[in-house]
């Protein structure tokens, strides 16, 4: 996920909040491996992370006080559609991802994380005007190298990772043009996926089937899916607002890299030519991270100067 822009500067809480949140968003393939191996299939993950995502949403809303935020977008008919479709998107991004690891595509699903802020920046630059630095030029071209690579090495185009990056992206842009704060937002979009995950869980119990209601250890287990969803993204919010977008640069390839380590690690399959391939998206990283990094020096200095 690429930051908003941020104001200059940021504290050790800031810092510390910002590394938590990719930090936690890296232990998801771990917790989703260890879901499965208790016998949760990915519809079961997804269905619990669809029903405990709201309750955690709603308790973040009511502890910032942003109730009557929730109430006014419930009553405005377009920014409740607009909700509702980048619920979708991020339903759909949440499915492909379960699944990917679920079913031995970590290293798929590493890779379209990598992508993501780097296909932020060409959408930025087509659909916002964004100015493309020489840096962003390096980072897109290796990048682009880097899913050739790939493609060459599986005999296919990556689409696991593809349509991760892009689901994301897209999810993105729906909510940079929609009228409502991060937690209000989600919160809205958690109430429009709650009802299908609900129903799953339901049904399951009701049959005797899945990892919930069938033991403490596993209940907790897939229990655990909302503050996995929802903490992450409460600390990105707000640590967001007080750190510099150079200092994203770097953290946002926290995730990923300890989702390609969990992958690595349960012996998915890593070829030369597919290492190569990554050596390439971690050039692009690298370029992209140290180009915030120029940018948001110079910033600084700009301001201390003023």
């Amino acid at each position: 996920m690429s930051p908003p822009a941020a104001a200059p500067g940021g504290s050790r809480q800031a810092l510390a909040a910002g590394v938590g949140c990719y930090l936690l968003w890296g232990l998801m393939p771990a917790l989703f491996l260890l879901m499965g191996r208790v016998g949760a299939t990915p519809w079961e993950i997804l269905a619990q992370r669809a029903l405990w995502s709201a309750p955690w949403a709603l308790g973040l809303v009511l502890i910032a006080g942003q109730a009557p935020e929730v109430r006014a977008i419930l009553v405005r008919p377009r920014v409740l559609a607009t909700l509702g479709l980048s619920g979708l998107l991020i339903g759909l991004n949440w499915s492909l991802y379960v699944w990917a690891v679920a079913n031995g595509h970590v290293l798929d699903g590493s890779l379209g994380y990598y992508i993501n802020p780097l296909l932020n920046m060409a959408v930025g630059a087509a659909l916002f005007r964004e100015r493309i630095d020489r840096f962003g030029a390096a980072a897109m071209a290796l990048a682009a190298a880097g899913v050739a690579v790939q493609t060459a090495a599986i005999g296919h185009l990556p689409y696991i990772s593809l349509a991760l990056a892009l689901t994301f992206t897209t999810y993105g842009v729906i909510r940079k043009q929609v009228d409502a704060s991060a937690q209000a937002g989600l919160l809205v979009e958690s109430l429009f996926i709650l009802a299908p995950g609900a129903a799953y869980v339901g049904w399951l119990l009701t049959h005797g089937a899945g990892v919930f209601g069938h033991g403490v250890g596993g209940s907790l287990l897939m229990a655990l899916t909302g503050p996995i969803t929802v903490i992450p993204l409460a600390l990105f919010s707000w640590a967001a607002r007080r750190l510099t977008f150079a200092t994203f640069g770097f953290l946002q390839f926290i995730g990923p890299t300890m989702g390609f380590v969990t992958g690595v690690a349960n012996g998915e399959p890593l070829s030369p030519l597919r290492a190569a391939s990554f050596g390439l998206i971690w050039g692009g990283a690298a370029v992209f991270a140290w180009g915030a990094w120029r940018a948001g020096r110079r910033l600084k200095l700009a301001l201390a100067g003023a």
